[in-house]
């Protein structure tokens, strides 16, 4: 049993105190703080100095003077009045009455003649002008604080807050005191880390390559499906060039205000200029990258702006020396032509789908920190997972560590990666799935039908196993390890995945004379093959070796909208034809197989419904069993100690582009559920 490895500890960071007094606060909390004393200053001139004093009109005060009530007044510059009673007064409306001693009052007109009134009715009379501050702040108050509100508004405008910030780069510079990944940490891309640090070494050095009079790269483009790892190289890089990197997506510069984009552009390559040699990393640049003029309507299109700006920035008639721009897209075909050119991305680099070396690559760093079995070999884990991404790879591990933890274990098992691949590709096991006895041996004699007919096929791949326990949408999965590494088909070959594809159908017509739904799945996989054999790669006789691909229009444009026919319609017959005979000619070959072997495919539909997965060495049992006599084609060994190659081959997705290499793979035939009438 492996000992458990305790991940180290993180390197703390100490975080800064702010020097204490008034030398630790912002300028936004000053502005704040004198902000809200105007601002309780002005309330109190405008709303009065307390709840003590009642407000009497002038008529009023006259009154009150005459009845001689009024003890003193102090007349102050503008006409206001304030004094005090001889004796409280009860004043108010029929709510609230209460007792007042002060009182505040105000002349109207300048009444010159109020001084006599009030001296004649035996009132203090005196006069109050304003203090020389006081009277700064009462003329100047309204007025500053206009001004500094002013002020801090357009600091927030020009960066200083989030809610005007608008046209201001929202990059985020790495600098080299956060977490950082390395080279190390990338795996299964080689030729994309030498290219990549060629890169850091022209910013480190770039004296070296300038006397022989070459120049830095302005732009690196990196083009590979999700999941490749095309994100995490540009941390990588981020991490090993020791230079400012400022890391952004491209949605970020488009926003619902018109010319936000193009200014986030060129404030970003302002920030990069003023500290280069720097390097710009944007994401998913095809969000701001499409090409130009293909959009349906006219007007002003804010995310050509904003291309055109990062054109000019890139190389435009400003120098732009020390800035490097790294890019990734898993859609280079819909960017547009002028990004592309050398002298904006010089380089070109393809992070694709790993090898079966690569593959095992990834997953050592990924169980670097498990706590594997011994018996845990990784390199069959990879021949086992052709198709698999980077992400992929990262979940497959994480799942086998999941899987371990639900049955108390110590250590990471061979069944817990192989539960985890079956899981990824198919969904979890769906064991309370209520099938009845016919429905699970229809699904036995389709399964066992697939692999029968792949063993017996020429070209065939090895086998690996079988089972119908139902996961996800699949009532059953026949899988296949590729032997040898593909990089395009041959005629022989694709025959050889049709009849293959043809076996589930061709043994429910045999051995129970019917047909179900769930051969649904693996006639739409064999027609597409088929049409491309005919359409694509010229594999047809009648058609020869012309291609009559499918054109599209405009990426914006919607495919089937703008999709085009360049045949015509006799030629459109003819295909139907070729297809259909190519597939008619698939279906004899396995239904010559299986009716050669039936007792063998009998045998194994009988192990399926008792055991109900079948592994290559039962297999192997039962046909030594029952052809004593003859030579069988190789079956899969894990246990051999020759190591394992990869194919590309997808034995479940036959989905295979123009130049015959395929999108995606899981390595086995699956039946949905759903064809069987299921959903």
């Amino acid at each position: 049993m492996s000992e458990k490895k305790t991940p180290p500890e993180k390197k703390k960071i100490p975080i800064p105190t702010p020097p204490p007094g008034l030398a630790g606060c912002s300028f936004r909390t000053v502005t704040m703080w004198v902000m809200l004393g105007l601002l309780a200053y002005v309330l109190v001139i405008f709303l009065g100095s307390g709840s003590d004093r009642v407000s009497v009109t002038y008529s009023e005060l006259l009154d009150f003077a005459r009845d001689g009530k009024v003890k003193n007044a102090v007349l102050s510059t503008g006409g206001d009045v304030e004094g005090e009673f001889r004796s409280p007064q009860r004043l108010g409306d029929d709510t609230a009455v209460q007792e007042y001693l002060k009182y505040s009052s105000f002349v109207p007109f300048e009444d010159a003649g109020s001084v006599s009134i009030l001296r004649e009715y035996g009132v203090d009379v005196s006069g109050r002008g304003p203090s020389g501050l006081m009277a700064v702040l009462i003329n100047i108050g309204p007025i500053l604080l206009f001004i500094i509100l002013w002020i801090f508004i357009m600091r927030r405008m020009s960066g200083g807050g989030q809610a005007f910030s608008f046209g201001k780069s929202r990059a985020k510079l790495i600098t080299g005191d956060r977490p950082k990944n390395t080279f190390e940490d990338v795996a299964g891309c080689d030729e994309a880390k030498q290219e990549l640090e060629e890169v850091i070494e022209f910013l480190k050095e770039p004296a070296k390559f300038q006397k022989l009079g070459g120049k830095i790269p302005k732009g690196v483009l990196l083009i590979g499906p999700p999941g490749t790892g095309k994100t995490l190289l540009a941390r990588a890089v981020a991490g090993e060039a020791k230079v400012p990197f400022y890391s952004m997506s491209g949605s970020d510069f488009v926003e619902m205000f018109v010319g936000v984009g193009a200014s986030r552009v060129r404030d970003l390559f302002v920030q990069a200029k003023a500290k280069s040699p720097s390097i710009i990393f944007i994401d998913e640049i095809d969000a701001v990258g499409r090409q130009r003029g293909t959009g349906l309507g006219g007007g002003h299109d804010e995310r050509e702006q904003t291309l055109n700006a990062l054109l000019v920035e890139m190389d435009g008639f400003a120098d732009n020396q020390g800035v490097i721009v790294i890019a990734a897209t898993n859609r280079p075909d819909v960017l547009d032509a002028a990004l592309l050119r050398p002298g904006r991305f010089d380089r070109r680099i393809t992070v694709g789908m790993p090898d079966v070396k690569g593959r095992e690559a990834i997953l050592k760093v990924h169980t670097a920190r498990m706590p594997l079995h011994k018996e845990v070999v990784l390199s069959v884990i990879a021949r086992r997972t052709p198709g698999f991404s980077g992400a992929d790879l990262e979940s497959l591990a994480n799942e086998a560590a999941l899987h371990a933890a639900r049955r108390d274990a110590d250590s990471i098992e061979m069944p817990d990666f192989e539960n985890a691949v079956d899981r990824i590709i198919m969904g979890i096991e769906r064991r309370s799935m209520v099938m009845t006895e016919e429905e699970r041996k229809l699904t036995a004699v389709h399964e066992s039908g697939h692999a029968i007919v792949n063993i017996f096929s020429p070209q065939s791949d090895p086998f690996h196993k079988v089972t119908i326990v139902p996961r996800g949408q699949a009532l059953g999965v026949t899988s296949f390890l590729p032997k040898a590494e593909r990089h395009n088909y041959s005629l022989e070959y694709c025959e050889t995945v049709l009849a293959r594809l043809l076996g589930g159908r061709g043994a429910e017509k045999m051995f129970l004379d019917t047909m179900s739904t769930g051969a649904g799945n693996d006639l739409d996989r064999a027609t597409d093959l088929a049409r491309k054999m005919v359409c694509n790669w010229g594999m047809s006789p009648e058609i020869g070796p012309v291609s009559f691909s499918e054109e599209h229009g405009p990426v914006f444009l919607g495919r089937d909208f703008a999709r085009t026919k360049s045949y015509s319609e006799y030629t459109a017959r003819v295909i139907d034809d070729e297809i259909r005979r190519i597939m008619g000619e698939a279906y004899k070959a396995a239904m010559t197989i299986l009716e050669a072997n039936r007792d063998i495919v009998e045998r194994l539909s009988e192990d399926l419904l008792e055991k109900e997965t079948v592994s290559s060495s039962e297999i192997r049992e039962i046909l030594a069993e029952l052809r004593p006599e003859m030579e069988f084609p190789e079956l899969d060994s894990p246990d051999s100690d020759e190591p394992p190659v990869e194919d590309k081959e997808s034995s479940s997705e036959e989905e295979v582009d123009n130049d015959g290499s395929e999108e995606s793979g899981t390595g086995s035939e699956t039946d949905s559920g759903g064809d069987r009438g299921e959903s």
